[in-house]
């Protein structure tokens, strides 16, 4: 049985429409409020139909120092053109981007982990040094 882990597909994202990016900056200062953005698609437009879209982007962080991660936000997208008149015609369709805004107190990896319903996991990190 495999790991859960190797479920997981990383690319660079300025080269596969799947890998989510994480916009946050290099260096924050300890307590100060920090935004991180969340997306898919951003150099190469992800599709956003009912039949492929991404439906959800969580975004954790992994201080330097401590064993586990902490789970910064989930967001789910769940409107994908569904319609009674058929699929695409529905009157919204959630984009997948997302953000949070967190204090740190320490150095560490942001991640952002993807889905897409037709291609799976994805996930992409980010270093960010708090002084």
């Amino acid at each position: 049985m495999a790991a859960f882990g190797e479920l997981l597909q990383s690319a660079d994202w300025k080269s596969e429409k799947h890998a989510p990016v994480i916009d946050a900056p290099d260096r924050a200062t300890s307590g100060d409020r920090v935004t991180i953005a969340a997306s898919v698609g951003k150099e190469i437009a992800h599709p956003n139909t009912t039949e492929h879209h991404i439906q959800w982007i969580e975004v954790h962080f992994k201080p330097d120092n401590d064993k586990f991660s902490h789970q910064l936000s989930v967001n789910r997208f769940t409107a994908h053109g569904e319609s009674a008149k058929g699929a695409n015609e529905g009157a919204a369709f959630t984009e997948p981007v997302c953000a949070t805004t967190v204090t740190l107190k320490a150095s560490g990896t942001l991640y952002a982990t993807s889905y897409c319903n037709i291609h799976g996991l994805w996930e992409s990190s980010k270093r960010i040094e708090i002084e």
